[in-house]
């Protein structure tokens, strides 16, 4: 009998190969888990649904970082960002791991083809694609568009042109916040990265002696909220319920929030305060609008896979990178450690786990690496602060974690999250310091759901109890240097004219700068408006050449 097995081995390798399961990893960007499956009744969402009905819905994962190149970076490498020392957008995760393999490039070692299509490493503000984790070029149609003429300038808008890595980005146009457009799927991004994976698919069925790796990043839902008209028509704006809740937690340090600078990026969005009704309620339509509009790209990968005979042999985990504050807490996008911004969606379909699971098991991103390592029988991955998820898939009973861990990093102040089945405990203050020095929000999901008090001060034995789980895990790195060491960059460094940044920002030359033409070309837009009335030292609203002058010299 074994020397049979040889002489088959020997004879028909293509056998052996192709018992080897594929993997299709769907990356969404800024999906929060707002989802039919996750129990919303507003949202159309039929194909993810149907994809959790044949697989494992895991209803408490966290990302490590609720912005999109950390999170990714934490899917990619097994790296949490407090290990890599990142948690901007620009840094790339080689600045501080050279070395390491990332999830695609350990399947293409290990005999997979591996390709990526559309949003999957984060490229644009400064960093870029790893071309060594990807077997064949990687597919990237355009991160911004808009199908109407009036939202398309004749050079670019300021969101795509940061994607797209260009310089002096700010002096171009905002872009429209949403658009409704009577044009095909394929008009947009999400539809056209569908197009591709239907062809990958097709063609995989062709080599079926080579195992795939097919990651596929949908773009949609985040910013513009851009889908063709009938994905809008599926809701009635009226519909809509406006948040309830409008203020940050009670007794959350004043910086905890994020004051949504991303959001207000985008033409027609006040540079401060909050949004009017009705910019509120169409913001959360084109939300939905985009998530039906992104699902049904899915719905076409998933029947093309079946179509083409894959399906029986195919992991398949959909992944949201974040979440996203959809106007709760009186705040937009992601960018916090509240809960509306760190959980996550997280549906894992494999060969031989039964569908139509569900499991309350902690996780994080970071976990998702060994875990198809697992599944697939390949090695464990070289490096990683992940753990196998593998055991929960077999008997969504049970659990690897006791607690999952995020952070969040604020006016030099880096944000540990630890957060178990009943709490979020944070815990800021700078990396290295003591933790005496640290400032606290403690939130029970029991007792307060909706996160409207910090309950730190009024329950320091469950604070304590939190702390020995962070205890447990190495410090934050700080935000390594993305750039060249000190003397050198000061060499380097031109002579910065702060009479000509004030006449180019001073757009009507009236020898003011409104807030407006201050926060032009601000390379942290969700900390500038900050700095803003510390500079404005006669307090009347606008800034004076001096001042501007002055206060770069501070």
């Amino acid at each position: 009998m074994k020397r049979f097995a040889f002489l088959l081995f020997a004879l028909c390798p293509s056998l052996f190969a192709a018992a080897k399961p594929n993997v299709l990893l769907i990356c969404v960007d800024d999906l929060k888990p707002l989802l039919g499956c996750y129990g919303d009744k507003v949202v159309k969402s039929p194909n993810i649904d149907r994809l959790a009905a044949r697989g494992v819905l895991f209803e408490k994962a966290f990302c490590n970082q609720a912005v999109c190149s950390p999170s990714r970076n934490a899917l990619l490498t097994g790296l949490r960002p407090q290990t890599l020392g990142i948690y901007d957008l620009p840094t790339n995760f080689r600045k501080s791991a050279p070395d390491a393999v990332t999830l695609p490039q350990h399947f293409k070692a290990n005999g997979y083809r591996a390709e990526g299509l559309g949003k999957i490493f984060h490229v644009g503000h400064g960093n870029v694609n790893d071309e060594a984790s990807w077997s064949v070029p990687h597919f990237s149609p355009k991160t911004i568009s808009y199908a109407l003429k009036e939202n398309n300038p004749p050079t670019s808008t300021r969101e795509q042109a940061l994607f797209e890595n260009k310089t002096e980005a700010w002096k171009l146009p905002r872009g429209a916040p949403a658009e409704s457009a009577d044009v095909p799927d394929n008009a947009y991004g999400d539809g056209a990265i569908a197009d591709e994976a239907i062809k990958r698919l097709a063609a995989a069925k062709q080599q079926p002696d080579a195992p795939f790796f097919l990651a596929v990043g949908f773009l949609k839902p985040h910013l513009p909220f851009v889908a063709p008209k009938k994905y809008w028509d599926l809701y009635d704006p009226a519909s809509f319920k406006l948040p309830e809740l409008k203020q940050a937690p009670e007794g959350a340090p004043e910086f905890a929030p994020t004051t949504w600078g991303e959001l207000r990026q985008y033409k027609d969005m006040p540079e401060s305060g909050p949004l009017t009704d009705e910019q509120t309620r169409h913001l959360i339509h084109g939300y939905h609008a985009a998530t039906s509009y992104m699902d049904a790209q899915l719905g076409k990968v998933l029947d093309a896979l079946d179509a083409n005979g894959l399906a029986e042999n195919t992991i398949i985990v959909l992944w949201g990178d974040h979440g996203w504050h959809l106007g709760d807490h009186g705040m937009w996008c992601k960018h916090t450690n509240y809960e509306q911004a760190a959980r996550i969606p997280l549906i894992v379909a494999a060969p031989g786990i039964a569908g139509g699971q569900r499991t309350q098991a902690l996780v994080e991103s970071c976990d998702i690496y060994p875990t198809l390592a697992e599944l697939t029988n390949l090695p464990a991955p070289p490096q990683g602060d992940g753990r196998s998820f593998a055991s929960v898939l077999k008997n969504p009973a049970t659990t690897v974690r006791d607690h999952a861990i995020h952070v969040y990093p604020r006016t030099g102040l880096i944000g540990r999250a630890v957060r178990t089945q009943r709490h979020r405990l944070v815990e800021w203050k700078k990396p290295g310091e003591a933790p005496e020095t640290a400032i606290l929000e403690l939130y029970d999901y029991e007792a307060d759901p909706a996160e409207t008090k910090n309950l730190a001060a009024s329950q320091p034995e469950v604070v304590a109890s939190l702390r020995k789980l962070l205890s447990q895990h190495p410090e934050a790195k700080p935000q390594i240097a993305n750039k060249p060491d000190p003397k050198q960059a000061e060499a380097m460094k031109p002579v910065q004219d702060r009479g000509a940044m004030f006449d180019q920002r001073d757009k009507n030359q009236d020898g003011q700068l409104t807030k407006e033409e201050f926060l032009l070309n601000q390379p942290d837009p969700d900390e500038a408006p900050k700095r803003f009335p510390k500079f404005d030292a006669d307090g009347n609203g606008t800034l004076s050449r001096e001042e501007f002058v002055k206060s770069g010299k501070k």
